[in-house]
């Protein structure tokens, strides 16, 4: 009998792991330390709270996949976004689209790392 691919479990195992989060507080940083902008509102919008929580798992799903040198990019290319994250402020529709946009970049990478399998 054939095991399945770890490559096609990850994506569940993922939405496990944002689920099982809640819904209380965000993954990449303490809520009740909040002081910027950007992070008050993440806190305060539910939708804001799962995107970082989304985000936070696949960062850390990608950084135990890529090898050393791809990951010390992965987080230079995670501190400039979090730069651009601080300048929305508290604008929701400006912290979706960062969001958004870097899912999309992480989302691209897993996919490509997945397709080198099997793991």
């Amino acid at each position: 009998m054939r095991r399945p691919s770890t490559a096609h479990c990850l994506p569940g195992l993922l939405i496990l792991a944002v689920l099982a989060a809640g819904p209380a507080s965000a993954a990449s940083f303490r809520c009740a330390k909040a002081k910027l902008p950007d992070e008050k509102a993440i806190c305060a919008d539910r939708r804001l709270n799962d995107l970082d929580v989304e985000l936070a798992v696949r960062l850390d799903v990608i950084k135990h996949l890529v090898p050393m040198g791809t990951r010390g990019a992965l987080m230079d290319d995670q501190q400039s976004w979090l730069s651009a994250r601080h300048q929305c402020g508290a604008d929701h529709n400006c912290l979706t689209r960062r969001y958004d946009d870097r899912l999309e970049e992480i989302n691209g990478a897993l996919e490509r790392v997945y397709g080198k399998g099997p793991f």
